[in-house]
């Protein structure tokens, strides 16, 4: 057996955690818990989601973003709702208290449209989504994708729920109807967002806001960073690990006061246009599993968490994040 340390990003296959023997989903439960603990991040193949699917998504978002931004412009949406966002809506590195420049991206954002019983919360988190016109195969791509990422996350959940010794409908049982949110983002090159500012990134150092990030993104100079604490071991910022087939998890911030700072939310970010490849176009798919509204989100206490955070609502915390980062 080696000696060498386990990855702080490991590769977790779900075909053996879905059908392997006690032994095997134990060990697998294992690495999850280590890993969270450090990064916050995994890498999950085995998730069975047709990558057809996901590059017929990107060629249909690619249409949208290529269109002139009068045409775009009706499609306006503000951070946390449905339809476009254009350049210079966020900074992400806000939420964290970091002045930076707006992020160099321009997003399509969807999210749950299913009604729920309270008028108040319909207003705020099922208004219907918006589907451009110019692109009219991209609804049903992305309705089926969507359908694929809540089986996935539940899948997530489960495997969550039992990597700290809890039930696996621990955390589930609070999603069963979920605020779901999901985000293209397209990051051009210099081309499109002009020279980068300093200190502007495609997307601002931060962490997620909720429970569980489900991202296929692309490989790229100008790509994602993971950031790791040297005071624990880290070694501050580095390039996320890329597998073509797998899918990049990470824990938000309503997960890591659940667990009471057992699991870290994961600081990252995604770098500008290199400089040695300024037309360098990258595209991710961003699916941001949140909690059913209403959620009372406590920490674990010990031995599972570490610190004891005030309850908060799940999404009181939630719309205080989206208003961080929105660029008057």
């Amino acid at each position: 057996m080696s000696d060498s340390p386990a990855p702080r990003i490991p590769t977790i296959d779900l075909r053996p955690w879905i059908d392997g023997d006690p032994d095997t989903r134990a060990e697998i439960a294992r690495t999850v818990d280590d890993a969270l603990q450090t990064a916050g991040f995994l890498l999950v193949t085995g998730h069975g989601v047709d990558p057809a699917l996901r590059s017929g998504i990107r060629e249909a978002a690619r249409t949208f973003f290529r269109l002139p931004v009068d045409v775009k412009q009706p499609y306006t949406a503000k951070v946390g709702g449905r339809g476009w966002l254009g350049p210079g809506a966020e900074a992400n590195g806000y939420s964290e208290g970091t002045q930076t420049p707006p992020d160099l991206k321009e997003s399509l954002t969807f999210a749950t449209h299913e009604h729920f019983e309270d008028p108040v919360v319909d207003a705020e988190w099922a208004a219907p989504n918006v589907w451009p016109a110019q692109v009219p195969e991209l609804r049903e791509l992305c309705e089926e994708y969507l359908a694929r990422m809540a089986d996935l996350e539940k899948e997530l959940l489960s495997l969550l729920g039992e990597a700290l010794g809890l039930d696996a409908d621990f955390f589930s049982k609070h999603m069963d109807h979920p605020t779901y949110g999901f985000n293209i983002n397209w990051y051009p090159g210099t081309e499109v967002v002009g020279e980068p500012q300093p200190g502007q990134f495609r997307i601002g150092p931060h962490t997620d806001f909720g429970t569980v990030t489900i991202l296929d993104r692309q490989a790229g100079k100008g790509g994602l960073q993971v950031y790791t604490d040297p005071a624990d071991g880290g070694v501050g910022w580095e390039d996320a690990p890329f597998d073509p087939d797998a899918f990049t998890i990470n824990i938000g911030d309503l997960m890591a006061r659940w667990t009471g700072d057992r699991w870290r939310s994961g600081r990252h970010r995604v770098l500008p246009p290199p400089a040695d490849a300024p037309a360098e176009e990258l595209m991710s798919l961003v699916y941001f599993g949140e909690c059913t509204p209403g959620t009372l989100v406590e920490s674990l206490p010990a031995p599972v968490g570490r610190v004891a955070y005030e309850p908060v609502d799940s999404h009181t915390y939630l719309r205080a994040k989206l208003d961080s980062i929105t660029v008057a």
